[in-house]
């Protein structure tokens, strides 16, 4: 049976109608009407979906493969062959025609926060996550929030799979006392009594602890000894623990340029007006960081959409009025210029110092990539005009401008994000046995980033998403 459906492509679904066989005795007729059940019921938990003839980003060779046909079973990719090689399909299967698209892994933002923010708009984590997944992003990393709330909203997603992202989630933020962010912050300042934090952590399933600005040394070795010891990834916003003590001592992610480029200025320069924005980056010092972080594989999440749109630029029109922006709540919308004011913000003096010192942002990013340090890609939604889910394609454009190929830039996005979550085996690409969580676009993004956007739909989990209707779940009050 053939459904054309209110959106761009056909669907086709084919459907079986079991009838009862008329000869069979009382018994046998309600054991075979309880088989004929128990098989709905499975075939109901597990629907199959095919996308046929698509191009696939394959981010493990970097290509883009042409012709292929990706078969869903429940949750899970079944099967991913060329177009010739599919042989039988499912029975009872949602066919979408895939010519002519472009299918991405699902997308995964890296830096989030699902408390921090909206508490202070007085809006929810759920009432953001259609949001996300609008946008093509499939799974999403807390990096700092009240434990409590952020296990509710990741229990919620969970339950709510076809408009809600995954969330994995963190500790607080390991601070000094007190916290920096007194809503999502966390004093630790005694090294001995970081094990019985982490025996607390430990049941509340993160699976991301992260040291904050206000941490010294002392503390923070023993915050990542600990969590090397329990298999955590340990990421840190660096301020008093200073980048090159860090990685030493074996801290597996940065977030933020600044926790790389702030330990990149030498000493005599720093008294100099404007420094920032005309600071030499191929200096000794940063030189021999951007080699450490290279050799040593640090991961560092450059977080590009929340310096450009509430650090040091949120003034500027383009960032202020993008229409990204009037996506979200109108709650968390009117709430932004009031946590400017509230943070100091637009930060770095006149504009053209701050667009100086966003281009050195970005300038340092391309060093990084070219040195061979993992990139991350992750946005800091819900700050100031960092709106959830569509600050992502911000982040991936901005990426490209800074000097990163697509490829590299998706695969960041996708795979590395997924090894960084401990879920390489089952998120960050297309592959046979992995969740079925695929972005399906109406443009090449390897030939422009941009095309990201160009959402046709999203399967998540197995489910067949549409961002038309994700939106209309977004409160605009």
């Amino acid at each position: 049976m053939t459904r054309r459906s209110s959106h761009q492509h056909t669907l086709v679904i084919n459907r079986r109608v079991t009838s009862l066989p008329p000869r069979l005795s009382g018994g046998a007729r309600l054991v075979f009407v309880t088989s004929v059940l128990c098989l709905a019921a499975v075939s109901a938990a597990e629907p199959s979906v095919v996308i046929e003839r698509c191009s696939l980003f394959d981010p493990e060779s970097g290509k883009m493969l042409p012709e292929r046909t990706i078969v869903v079973r429940g949750t899970q990719i079944l099967r991913v062959s060329r177009a010739d090689e599919v042989g039988e399909l499912p029975g009872q299967a949602t066919i979408i025609n895939g010519r002519g698209k472009f299918a991405l892994p699902g997308l995964i933002d890296a830096h989030v926060h699902v408390v921090h923010v909206l508490d202070f708009a007085h809006v929810t984590g759920d009432e953001v996550l259609p949001l996300y997944l609008a946008a093509g992003v499939t799974s999403i990393r807390s990096t700092g929030d009240e434990l409590v709330a952020a296990t509710l909203v990741a229990r919620f997603a969970a339950e709510h799979p076809e408009w809600s992202p995954r969330v994995f989630t963190c500790s607080p933020l390991l601070d000094a006392d007190p916290p920096i962010h007194r809503d999502v912050g966390h004093a630790v300042t005694d090294a001995a009594k970081v094990p019985a934090l982490f025996d607390d952590l430990a049941r509340w399933n993160v699976t991301t602890v992260k040291i904050y600005a206000g941490t010294a040394r002392p503390v923070g070795r023993a915050i990542i000894d600990e969590s090397h010891r329990r298999g955590l990834f340990l990421t840190a916003h660096l301020g008093r623990y200073s980048a090159q003590d860090a990685v030493v001592d074996g801290v597996d992610g940065l977030e933020h340029i600044w926790s790389v480029f702030n330990y990149v200025i030498p000493p005599e320069v720093t008294e100099q007006p404007g420094h920032r924005g005309r600071l030499d980056l191929d200096n000794p010092l940063c030189e021999s960081l951007v080699a450490d972080l290279a050799q040593r594989k640090i991961f560092v999440n450059p977080t590009l959409a929340v310096f450009r749109n509430m650090i040091l630029l949120p003034d500027v029109p383009e960032v202020r009025d993008h229409p990204d922006n009037d996506l979200v709540p109108g709650r968390l919308r009117d709430f932004w210029p009031v946590y400017l004011k509230r943070t100091g913000c637009p930060q770095g003096g006149p504009l053209e110092d701050r667009r100086r010192e966003f281009n050195k942002f970005q300038e340092l990013t391309d060093k990084l990539f070219r040195a061979g340090v993992p990139l991350l890609v992750g946005t800091d939604s819900p700050e100031p005009q960092v709106p959830p889910g569509f600050s992502l394609h911000q982040e991936l454009e901005m990426l490209v401008e800074s000097g990163l190929p697509p490829v590299a830039a998706l695969r960041a996005a996708t795979l590395t994000n997924a090894t960084v979550l401990g879920e390489k085996e089952r998120l960050g690409s297309v592959s046979v046995d992995k969740m079925a969580d695929i972005v399906l676009l109406s443009a090449n993004p390897l030939e422009d980033i941009r095309n990201t956007r160009r959402i046709e739909l999203v399967i998540h989990g197995g489910q067949v998403c549409y961002p038309d209707v994700l939106l209309k779940r977004v409160a605009n009050q």
